[in-house]
């Protein structure tokens, strides 16, 4: 990729990060002429579907702080927490005296997406309504952005893809690490040539295990909360209060591919946006890996997978357990998340909190900037400023569709192996595991009516 086709220029990248908040409508090389966008002085309007724990952080430190963007309806399942979040909300403009609509709150998200003073969505259900919602939001003609992992069917995946296309909507993929600013000169270096010829990577993320795999005891729905709409596509099954909660959302197959999918799309993200060009092709992924067994989790939480692709590049794909003992066998540490680069100069090494190096020159380079904090402080405002950027056409698309896809198959790819307990070979062109009908099956995810797509 030549310098002047990136969408982030270094130089102007590491003028305007000093502050620790990226100017990205500041940056004069990724500004896109081609938008659909109404008005540049006219305000975003945006709906969160989804306000729980996660979705009510990202729309304080994402959405609230945006000068381009009014945050003016809200869609929960839980009475309570479409509540809290417009009281939020609604203060936050009446304590700034900023003139905004007043946001109002939906059990029913389609009525969200009826409204035509809404332009973009932003999407933080459980992982099963993921796509759904996504697709249901490109055919009303709003703009996405979508909580990470992407879904659990790649024929879903596919009709995302024309809808978003057919629209003409933009889509950003919430993997929150594309704004961090070590994350974005490991990119750059890595483009430019610095590692040599990049011919393996690293990867492992979180498997979620260690904890106590509760049994669902069924106990009456408690009164505020529709348990049908959040069940959505997925089957319907006796509600307990552990059902619902995060971690079991996270952990249950009904929901989600466990932390494989859920934590695993942060590094495989940046694999992605690291060495695009050396992983869209065909590849092969044999692994093993543990389950949660005796209770409700039934997901995968430890796993150790390798991926060959034809044009020669390796992939080892490990959760942390597995890293943290990989590691101490060379007399290293390594825990959380991250991905390393190999070239044939040497590696880069990154996480949400560290940059590393064994080339010093890069190394210096790589922790002379700040390293994102802990979750989504040191992410303020970030993800947000870039996708209403993104709406509004003073950006190219951050975190576009085609590689979200690209890194939720290698999770999808990596469940299917370890379940089928044998190696499978994935082609994207044909977008499906080849001579493999019983693999192909675990990539398909019925809905249940009348939440169909």
């Amino acid at each position: 990729m030549k310098k002047a086709e990136k969408i982030f220029s270094r130089r102007n990248f590491v003028r305007t990060s000093a502050t620790g908040i990226i100017g990205i409508a500041a940056m004069p090389t990724i500004l896109n002429s081609c938008s659909n966008w109404k008005g540049a002085n006219d305000r975003v309007a945006v709906a969160h579907i989804g306000v729980g724990s996660r979705g009510t952080d990202e729309m304080v430190s994402y959405f609230l702080p945006v000068k381009d963007a009014m945050n003016i309806a809200v869609a929960d399942t839980f009475r309570g927490r479409r509540e809290n979040a417009v009281l939020v909300i609604n203060k936050y403009y009446k304590d700034n005296n900023i003139a905004t609509p007043e946001c109002k709150q939906y059990l029913n998200f389609q009525e969200i997406l009826d409204r035509k003073d809404i332009d973009a969505v932003h999407i933080t259900t459980p992982d099963h309504w993921h796509i759904p919602a996504a697709i249901m939001a490109a055919r009303a003609g709003k703009h996405i952005m979508l909580a990470k992992p992407l879904g659990l069917s790649y024929p879903d995946f596919m009709i995302l893809k024309k809808e978003v296309t057919r629209k003409d909507v933009h889509f950003h993929y919430g993997t929150q690490q594309r704004t961090s600013p070590h994350m974005l000169l490991a990119r750059d270096m890595i483009a430019e040539g610095l590692l040599g010829e990049v011919g393996s990577a690293y990867v492992w993320a979180p498997g979620g295990g260690g904890g106590v795999n509760p049994i669902c005891n069924e106990v009456p729905i408690p009164d505020g909360f529709d348990f049908d709409r959040w069940s959505g596509p997925a089957p319907l099954r006796p509600y307990c209060p552990e059902r619902v909660t995060n971690v079991g959302s996270w952990y249950t197959n009904d929901y989600s591919i466990g932390f494989l999918g859920g934590w695993g799309a942060h590094p495989l993200d940046i694999l992605v946006w690291g060495v695009k060009d050396k992983i869209s092709g065909a590849y092969s992924c044999e692994g093993t890996g543990q389950f949660w067994t005796g209770g409700l989790y039934n997901n995968i939480m430890s796993w150790n997978l390798n991926l060959k692709y034809k044009n020669g590049f390796e992939v080892h794909f490990v959760s942390d357990d597995v890293a943290a003992a990989e590691a101490a066998k060379v007399g290293e540490k390594r825990s959380g998340d991250g991905t390393m680069f190999f070239g044939s100069k040497g590696w880069i090494s990154v996480s949400r909190g560290s940059a590393s190096s064994n080339i010093p020159e890069i190394h210096a380079k790589l922790n002379g900037f700040a390293k994102s904090g802990p979750y989504i402080q040191g992410e303020t405002n970030l993800m947000g400023q870039a996708f209403i950027d993104v709406v509004k056409g003073k950006i190219k698309e951050l975190c576009p569709l085609e590689e979200a896809i690209i890194s939720d198959t290698i999770s999808h790819m990596g469940d299917i192996a370890i379940r089928t307990g044998r190696k499978i070979n994935w082609d994207p062109i044909r977008g499906e595991v080849v001579g493999d009908t019983d693999a192909n099956s675990l990539f398909v995810r019925e809905l249940r009516a009348p939440y169909t797509i």
